[in-house]
């Protein structure tokens, strides 16, 4: 089954017109998109968008062939004039299936919001998924599904729905997920791929067709990743980010709750607030047990910083003589533990971590020992991961995968 992508972007197309944001000015060449329009082995059109004919022809392709047009969005009827030749479009009614004469099956997917998600079946059995914007699909709790050879799916806006996907089993390890309805929500540059990349998922330019059931191009999710960054840089907010389109995510809080101090439980409740109610949470700094259990769901550990603070305490390493004593090894060898466990580990791993060493040198002995700690922490966890972030500014750079 071939499909060719005659729209990538979201309803409104990006750039937008008149929005003069960083993303829309800079949005030129293969990062412009128009509207997402699919056109399945030259017989099916999922959504009919403004200018459908001619983008079909800057593809390659013709709109001569198509016997059927399908829309997927809320409105009732079609949302521009059709071209002449082109049959009405239609809508297929939820968990209802249509069959026409070139071979394809077609079944509506149950949203969770306004519209119609499709399922199609080509002649030769592979299977795609295609769902609205804004959209993730219902109903797929207890049933057993098998995994689809492509899911398109606005990946950015709406994660959860690729989470609930992979959590029934209709996206596993070769599904091919292209992201599709892309707006001007991410950052321009490298961005849109790094966000995808995480998330197992790809995005191509307008016109592009792609072959369902061709894995090659399917992503390697980066198995362990760490996320540094300074107070307040977003770092937290990016390693949640890398996690949220797979179900059942353990997050590891390193800090517990410091009974009494309000400032530290209002931060506690903003992070649990904004986390996917999926993932289950623990606080524990005991991470080697966690990193050896091979049947685990995926890790976010929150964070690496507090972990040392803790390992720090039971070591002595605030006291000069205990530092001496025998303090300094001693944490050593936790330190060295932590990261063969990193090194060894077959679940996936997001921790985060603070960067210190840039700023101010602390006055205090026991300060600048905690620094220099955590510089050394940072440097033996980043060498056991595929993927090394450094977020400044709410921007995510990439310093390794």
């Amino acid at each position: 089954m071939e499909l060719t992508l005659l729209g990538t972007g979201a309803p409104a197309g990006l750039p937008r017109p008149d929005c003069p944001c960083a993303t829309c000015a800079t949005a030129l060449g293969d990062a412009a998109r128009g509207a997402t329009a699919l056109l399945v082995d030259g017989a099916l059109l999922l959504d009919l968008t403004p200018g459908a004919a001619l983008a079909a022809a800057r593809a390659g392709r013709s709109l001569t062939g198509v016997r059927q047009v399908l829309l997927s969005h809320p409105q009732a009827g079609p949302a521009v004039e059709v071209p002449a030749g082109l049959p009405q479009p239609g809508r297929v009614p939820d968990g209802r299936e249509l069959a026409l004469l070139t071979g394809h099956r077609v079944r509506a997917q149950p949203l969770d919001s306004p519209g119609t998600g499709y399922a199609v079946t080509g002649p030769g059995g592979q299977r795609l998924l295609y769902l609205p914007p804004g959209s993730a699909p219902a109903g797929l709790e207890g049933e057993a599904v098998e995994p689809y050879d492509m899911v398109l799916a606005d990946v950015l806006g709406r994660p959860d729905a690729l989470a609930r996907l992979r959590a029934a089993g209709a996206v596993g390890p070769t599904t091919d997920v292209v992201a599709v309805h892309l707006d001007h929500h991410v950052p321009p540059g490298g961005e849109l791929p790094r966000r995808l990349a995480a998330a197992g998922a790809r995005a191509v330019p307008d016109g592009t067709t792609l072959a369902v059931g061709a894995y090659e191009d399917v992503p390697d999710v980066p198995r362990r990743t760490l996320v540094l960054g300074g107070a307040r840089s977003g770092k937290s907010v990016e390693a949640e980010r890398r996690l949220e389109a797979f179900p059942d995510v353990l997050y590891v809080a390193t800090g517990g709750m410091r009974d009494g101090d309000g400032e530290w439980a209002a931060r506690v409740t903003a992070h649990r607030e904004r986390r996917p109610g999926s993932w289950r949470t623990v606080e524990t700094c005991d991470l080697v047990p966690l990193l050896k259990d091979e049947d685990g769901p995926p890790l976010l550990i929150d964070c690496l910083s507090l972990w040392l603070t803790d390992v720090m305490d039971e070591v002595g390493a605030w006291d000069d003589a205990e530092w001496a004593g025998g303090g300094e090894r001693a944490l050593r060898a936790r330190v060295t533990e932590l990261a063969e466990a990193v090194r060894r580990t077959r679940r996936t791993v997001v921790a985060v971590s603070n960067e210190v060493g840039s700023g101010i040198v602390p006055a205090t002995a026991s300060g600048r020992r905690y620094r220099d700690e955590l510089g050394r922490l940072n440097t033996a966890f980043a060498t056991e991961c595929e993927h090394v972030l450094l977020v400044v500014a709410g921007q995510a750079l990439s310093l390794r995968g």
